[in-house]
């Protein structure tokens, strides 16, 4: 392949820039939020717990809305509703800005989500079908720079605004960010015809069974360490309903299933979202606990600790373009692999710091998990959706940012648990990354089962 012929037109470019500045918003948001709730109830003179439920809430519409979005994008395009979601997000960061109390806080905190769960998995649906699978690697390694640095620069910017502007302006900054984005995608984001949109009816019950059981096992993984039987309440429904929708969809006849449940027939698409599900487990715990280790052994603020977990999102934001790019080439096997041993190393050497530890040494392992995440990440969601026909890129998207919604709640609640079971901070910071080498040895032994070199589909999923 020439490199005139490797090259991304200027207008898929433009597109990839603008659908990531929208995309943006939500992982941004999520994260400085996370970093205000002592702030937050102080204002309201409530308790961390009740504020938390901003967050919470927040993440709950989000996985509640994906499904919905799932079958909405093939109904009514993805430009038209790239633009509804936006207008959505606008709204509720608007009304969460002018918030006059915790409940009318986290009622539009769950406006935002629904908001974020339209954007989220559209980035990804959007970006692979304008890619097409010959450049899929490429473009999903552009959008991993967002993935990876979002969550990074998130605490870090909900820092400085919180030392600068009062905590409002953590949401009223999102409406005219949005507003650039809504302008832009109506600009460069192309249209879709009639012939582009599918008319089927939605799976209602599917939706009503899909929705909540995901959402209750993402609450229950994220209120693990603090509840007891309302989690293991909450596991046993959510895996009833995701049952029930299981049996519903196998048995659908003449509503099209919101997630076909044959899509994990095939070897390759069941590979890469276990690979991409343990590394965001991996991943969240990663940046959970980095901060938690320069703050409580080192006694940096909040701020401090933020810059210094930085070059773990830099790691992966400069490694997923070039694998993302190098996949397209040479298959994802060969890169993956070194990205997880590269992981694995990093987080075996997490092990071995402790408080007397200098500061560069644990700096330079941040940067190096993150390059290794990195390099197994973007090749895994290029096969994906080189694995992928063009009718099922929808659902293969959801499938894989739910999965790492649960994954991130789960790497949270392990950091979370863990650290409350250790005798001393550097025990429970120790056990944090053998866990996340736990996860990563398993990513190694499931990267074989990538396809060597993933065909263009037409029909069905591969095998």
């Amino acid at each position: 392949m020439s490199s005139i012929d490797d090259r991304l037109d200027p207008r898929l470019l433009a597109m990839i820039a603008v659908i990531l500045l929208g995309g943006l918003l939500g992982i941004l948001n999520s994260t400085m939020a996370a970093v205000a709730t002592g702030t937050l109830a102080t204002a309201f003179d409530t308790s961390l717990n009740t504020v938390g439920w901003a967050s919470t809430g927040f993440l709950l519409a989000v996985t509640a809305t994906i499904p919905f979005t799932t079958w909405a994008v093939d109904r009514f395009g993805g430009k038209r509703l790239w633009l509804a979601g936006l207008v959505v997000f606008m709204a509720g960061s608007l009304a969460a800005g002018l918030a006059w109390n915790v409940g009318s806080l986290i009622a539009f905190r769950a406006l935002q989500g629904v908001g974020a769960g339209i954007l989220d998995p559209l980035v990804l649906i959007l970006l692979a079908r304008a890619a097409g699978p010959r450049h899929a690697g490429r473009v999903m390694g552009l959008m991993g720079v967002v993935l990876s640095l979002g969550p990074v620069l998130g605490p870090i910017a909900g820092g400085a605004v919180l030392n600068a502007l009062d905590w409002r302006w953590m949401f009223l900054l999102s409406v005219p960010v949005g507003l650039l984005a809504y302008v832009l995608a109506r600009r460069v984001v192309p249209d879709e015809g009639s012939a582009d949109q599918v008319r089927t009816r939605l799976d209602v019950l599917g939706l009503a069974l899909l929705a909540p059981g995901f959402a209750a096992l993402v609450l229950a993984v994220s209120q693990s360490a603090e509840q007891g039987g309302q989690v293991a309440l909450l596991l046993v429904a959510g895996a009833a309903l995701i049952a029930g929708y299981a049996v519903h969809a196998l048995r659908a006849r003449r509503t099209p299933p919101l997630i076909e449940p044959r899509l994990f027939a095939s070897r390759g698409f069941v590979a890469s979202v276990t690979i991409m599900g343990l590394g965001g487990l991996a991943n969240f715990a990663t940046l959970f606990a980095l901060p938690l280790y320069y703050q409580q052994a080192h006694g940096h603020g909040v701020l401090a600790a933020g810059l210094l977990m930085a070059p773990a999102g830099l790691g992966g934001a400069i490694a997923m373009p070039l694998a993302g790019r190098l996949s397209d080439r040479f298959g994802a096997r060969g890169l993956a692999t070194a990205g997880a041993i590269l992981a694995g190393l990093s987080a075996l050497a997490f092990t071995r710091i402790g408080a007397g530890t200098a500061e560069v040494w644990p700096v330079l392992a941040a940067l190096a998990i993150g390059l290794g995440m990195g390099c197994f990440s973007a090749p895994t969601m290029g096969s994906l959706y080189r694995s992928l026909p063009g009718p099922l890129v929808a659902q293969g998207s959801s499938v894989l940012y739910m999965l790492n919604q649960l994954g991130a709640a789960l790497g949270v609640a392990v950091v979370t648990l863990v650290l409350q079971l250790a005798g001393d901070p550097i025990t429970g910071f120790h056990g944090i990354f053998w866990l996340a080498l736990a996860m990563i040895v398993i990513i190694l032994a499931v990267i074989p089962l990538l396809p060597s070199r993933e065909p263009v589909l037409t029909g069905k999923a591969a095998p």
